[in-house]
């Protein structure tokens, strides 16, 4: 039996967030250096958030309640899926301050890894966990 091949993967095109309000999710994000775009577009309506980094967020406007547990991380039984994005950050200590400034408080962390690396937790209006990664 031949091993298959490997499919060529250059790096992420972008990351599909779904969320139920694109104002106050545009609010959040912009804390975070992103800028809208393009959108709301398509059948299920998609606004196209870009970092001045090179990464993506498409908010995928489909949420159906403005306050909801989220699945993945809110609720005792454990579901596959993808739990946060780490976003690279050069100071989270400022970045803490910037998002409770904001309104935001940290739901984990700081956070300091054997690497030396540091992150700390938030969570977006609609309870999607982003983690900000310091390398170190």
């Amino acid at each position: 039996m031949t091993k298959p091949k490997t499919i060529p993967v250059a790096g992420i095109a972008h990351i599909g967030i779904r969320v139920h309000d694109l104002e106050r999710s545009v609010a959040f994000y912009a804390l975070l250096g992103f800028r809208k775009t393009a959108g709301p577009l398509g059948p299920e309506p998609v606004a196209i958030l870009e970092h001045p980094s090179g990464v993506e967020i498409n908010l995928v406007l489909n949420a159906p309640k403005a306050s909801e547990p989220n699945i993945l991380m809110d609720v005792p039984a454990k579901h596959s899926g993808i739990t946060h994005v780490a976003l690279l950050c050069p100071d989270i200590l400022a970045a803490k301050q910037t998002l409770e400034a904001a309104g935001f408080p940290l739901s984990g962390g700081p956070v300091r890894f054997e690497t030396g690396s540091q992150a700390i937790f938030v969570r977006d209006p609609d309870r999607n966990v982003i983690e900000l990664h310091q390398r170190g």
